[in-house]
């Protein structure tokens, strides 16, 4: 069953994240408010379930690991839906045949 969980979590963050929330007090342990829990959910899942990782199964400890993999965290969630239409723009050339 955790295996599971795990897989859900990789692929499908934001359920993950609402089914920790629901049915284990995973958040809570980390000191997760309600307001963070809903923006995490809403704008960075994968940065949010980092986060509570660190603060439960490493007692809160920042180490080089921890911030490496919190920056990745970051980058995945915020680096994911907002550079992507710029990579996929067409540029037109014009050019003009009345010169």
């Amino acid at each position: 069953m955790p295996l599971l969980l795990i897989l859900v979590v990789l692929f499908f963050p934001r359920l993950g994240a609402v089914l920790l929330a629901l049915f284990t007090t995973w958040f809570i342990t980390a000191g997760i408010g309600l307001l963070s829990l809903i923006l995490g959910i809403i704008f960075a899942p994968i940065t949010l379930l980092w986060y509570s990782v660190v603060m439960n199964s490493f007692g809160g400890q920042w180490g080089i690991l921890q911030i490496l993999i919190l920056v990745l965290a970051i980058m995945a969630d915020f680096g994911s839906g907002w550079g992507g239409y710029h990579h996929h723009h067409r540029w037109y050339v014009v050019e003009d045949d009345h010169a």
